[in-house]
This record gives C-alpha cells, sequence and structure tokens, in this order.
C-alpha cells in the first residue's frame, strides 16, 4: 500500500508543478479558443492541460518501475508499457485537438487505434464471467472488438461531461478511488497478482485528477481540453479491462466455474464496474447520442444538452452542479464496491436508498426556497432569509435638491436570463439591480 501511495503522490506532485508552466504555454500557444454556443465560461481559457497529466503519468510510472515490489510488475507484465504506448497516442491526438481543433471522425479514428495499440501488447479482454454459464472464454476477435468498444465508450463518455469546471477531473477521481479500493482488494485478500496492474493503474489516475484539480476548479485557470479527457478515459478504461478480462474468477473460490460465478456475482462485480463507476459519464453519452440523431443532427455535434447544463437550467450555480455530479457518482461507485463485499446486509441497500433520496432532494433544491426561522437567520446565507417589508419612503423635501449621482429611483431589477448571472450561466429566478443611469 505504501508503495501505491507513493507512486499516487508523486504523479500528483509533477501534474500539480507542471500544470502552471503548461497554462503560460497555452496561452502563448494560442490555445484559447473563443467563447463558444454551448461553453458556460465567460472568459477564453487556456487548454492543454493534458500535457501536464501526461508527464504526470510518465513520473507516476517511472517511480512505479523503481520500487521493489511494484518494479517486479514490470517484470511480469507488459500491461504499463501497453498503457503508456495507447496514452501518448492518444494525448497526441488530444493535443493537435485542443490546438487546431481536427474532425471528429479523426479523433473517433485514433482512438481506435489507441486502443489497438494496446491490444497488441496484451492488454485486452481474455475471457467474460457471465453469472449462471460460467467463464466464457473470447476470441481473439472478439476480445479485440470488445475492448476497443470498451476504451472508445469510456473515453467519449468522459470527453462529454467535461463541461464544467472540475466535473471531468473529479468524477474520475473518484470512479478511480472506488476502482483502486476493488481492485486492491482483489489483489491483496485473495493473493492476485493479475490484478496488481489494475490497482497500479487507479492509483496512478487519482493521482493525475488530484494534481490538477487545483487549477481547474471554479473559475478554472486552465482546461484539460480533450488531450486531458480523453487521456484519463483511456487509462480508467484501461483498468477495466486488465481487471475485468486478466483476473480469472476460478482462482479467487475453489469449486467449478458454475459455482464460483454464483459466489462471485456480488463480488466480481466490475464485471458491470466499468460502468458503474463511469455510470453517470456514460448516461450523458447515451442521452446526447439520441437526442442528437432524433434531431436529424451528427451524434458528435455539440449542443447544451448535457445533464451539467440542465442542472444549470433548472437553477443550480456552477459550483453546486459540479457537486452533485460528485455526489451521485460516488453513491454509485462506492455503492457498487460496498455492495460487492456484502450483499448479503440489507444495511447496505438501506444506505444506498437513503442518500438516493437526498440526492433527488438536492436535484430538487432550486424548485423551492426553504426559509430558516427568525431565530436562526443570524447563521444562514441571505438568501434563506426571510424578507422584511421595507419601511414607507419618507417624502422628499422640496427644499433639498436632487442628487443626480444619486441610483436610489434609477434601478430596476432585471431577471436571471442572460449570461453572467449566478455563475456562468443565467439560471433561476433570481434578481439584481442594474444602474440605468450607467448603461446609456
Amino acid at each position: 500500500m505504501r508503495e501505491y501511495l507513493l507512486t499516487l503522490c508523486i504523479t500528483a506532485a509533477v501534474t500539480y508543478l507542471l500544470t502552471g508552466p503548461v497554462r503560460k504555454f497555452a496561452i502563448v500557444a494560442g490555445a484559447m479558443p473563443e467563447i463558444r454556443a454551448r461553453d458556460v465560461h465567460r472568459e477564453p481559457t487556456p487548454r492543454l492541460g493534458g500535457i501536464a497529466m501526461f508527464f504526470g503519468l510518465c513520473a507516476g510510472l517511472l517511480t512505479a518501475d523503481h520500487l521493489t515490489n511494484l518494479g517486479q510488475l514490470f517484470e511480469k507484465s507488459n500491461e504499463p508499457r501497453a498503457l503508456l504506448s495507447g496514452a501518448a497516442l492518444i494525448w497526441l491526438i488530444g493535443v493537435l485537438d485542443d490546438k487546431f481543433e481536427i474532425d471528429a471522425l479523426i479523433k473517433l479514428g485514433g482512438q481506435m487505434i489507441a486502443a489497438g495499440v494496446m491490444v497488441m501488447q496484451g492488454l485486452t479482454i481474455l475471457w467474460l464471467p457471465i453469472p449462471g454459464v460460467g467463464t466464457v472464454a473470447l476470441t481473439q476477435w472478439q476480445g479485440t472488438l470488445l475492448t476497443v468498444a470498451l476504451v472508445v465508450i469510456t473515453i467519449n463518455a468522459v470527453n462529454f461531461v467535461d463541461g464544467l469546471d472540475g466535473l471531468a477531473a473529479g468524477m474520475v477521481c473518484i470512479a478511480a478511488a472506488a476502482f483502486f479500493m476493488y481492485a486492491y482488494r482483489i489483489w491483496y485478500s485473495y493473493g492476485i497478482e493479475a490484478a496488481a496492474p489494475a490497482t497500479l493503474f487507479a492509483a496512478v489516475l487519482m493521482g493525475m485528477c488530484l494534481g490538477f484539480l487545483p487549477h481547474n476548479m471554479h473559475p478554472a485557470r486552465i482546461f484539460m481540453g480533450d488531450s486531458g479527457s480523453m487521456l484519463i478515459g483511456l487509462v480508467l478504461a484501461a483498468g477495466a479491462i486488465s481487471i475485468t478480462g486478466q483476473v480469472d474468477p476460478d482462482s479467487l473460490f475453489g469449486g467449478s466455474e458454475r459455482s464460483t460465478v454464483h459466489q462471485m456475482v456480488p463480488v466480481y462485480i466490475p464485471l458491470v464496474m466499468p460502468l458503474t463507476i463511469i455510470a453517470i459519464p456514460a448516461a450523458d453519452l447515451i442521452l446526447a447520442i439520441v437526442r442528437r440523431t432524433w434531431r436529424g443532427q451528427s451524434p458528435f455535434a455539440a449542443d447544451r444538452g448535457h445533464l451539467h447544463h440542465r442542472l444549470l437550467e433548472i437553477g443550480h450555480s456552477h459550483s453546486r452542479a459540479v457537486l452533485i455530479m460528485y455526489f451521485w457518482s460516488a453513491l454509485i461507485g462506492f455503492g457498487a464496491l460496498t455492495y460487492s463485499v456484502n450483499s448479503a446486509s440489507m444495511w447496505i441497500v438501506l444506505g444506498v436508498v437513503i442518500l438516493s433520496a437526498l440526492g433527488l432532494v438536492l436535484l430538487l433544491l432550486p424548485r423551492f426556497t426553504p426559509r430558516a426561522p427568525r431565530w436562526a437567520e443570524a447563521f444562514v446565507p441571505p438568501r434563506y432569509r426571510r424578507r422584511r417589508q421595507a419601511a414607507p419612503a419618507a417624502a422628499p423635501d422640496a427644499s433639498v435638491p436632487a442628487d443626480p449621482e444619486s441610483d436610489d429611483e434609477d434601478r430596476t431589477p432585471v431577471a436571471a436570463g442572460v449570461s453572467g448571472v449566478n455563475g456562468a450561466t443565467a439560471v433561476g429566478p433570481r434578481a439584481r439591480l442594474v444602474d440605468r443611469s450607467r448603461s446609456r
């Protein structure tokens, strides 16, 4: 565990320290696109944050290679090298897209090539544990197609959800944390060395996200861009492929394949884990494809219909929308992890139900405006205090000349409905006062 934590810290430190210089380089290189109609930020922000994340990945893998226990992993398995090869290719495509805006089909082809490079070096799905059937061995073509499909879906799911400051990095970090706990349990508790690469990938991925988040939280000073979102999506998919298709479930329990898989239905949830850890991005991806296809548009056409855009439209602030997405990602990821440890406990199911109800309340929060009691108004923000009726204004004294600079009578409430109100977008029925004398 100490070597994994050291690798995580080195990755996070390198990513954090390099993000500042990378931001300056992005500004000099002109990787600051103009504000688009679907964007929620209000001023041009440099991209190319994926450069720092990629070098953080390289530093983490290099550190692990020189450690006592993790160093043996590089001798016994070729998966770390396969990951680095695919990551370098997808990162290069992302850098070119951040600077030159390459075509979506070219990016899709590059994603498939990156996945193919990893397959050629051994990072592929060999078999699938099917409940009620047993371990099903896959042919080479079946394993290759399934691996490429999983990589492409995960990359695009993470890319689609990268729409708010800190959203993609935070959600992937939460998913990686849940996946790390699962993979480490399989490796440490059952002594299965085949789970060690996935554990290393999850630790490095957490370090990449944690090192980049301080620069990317709202208001973001730099965006990860496609060079970062596609990179972390590929690393996340690589860990899922490694532990799902490389670890033989028969080695976890004795007995026949059928009885083994039946026992492992709650524990071997990572057959579904690649979907649970990216459940929110995957749902956003599916909804976007259906929505755009229904309208007769290309599935790659950008719009403002993503889940985070809808949270802003119903009245959530930028930060609250990000936290709500964090909450649901953690609930799904860690809920699946907890259920895999002990599926017989009703307390786990009850806890998930209660937290789900809390999440629904958070989603509906803008639909009502709770007011605190009189005695508690001093301890809550002003928006939760009861409004007091203003005292009637005194009649103006004719002997006192009117102040032309006074704006008490020259203000009008402007409803939120334009960009710039309540964060990065217009949401909710809140109003603000605008001086009309200054707008003339």
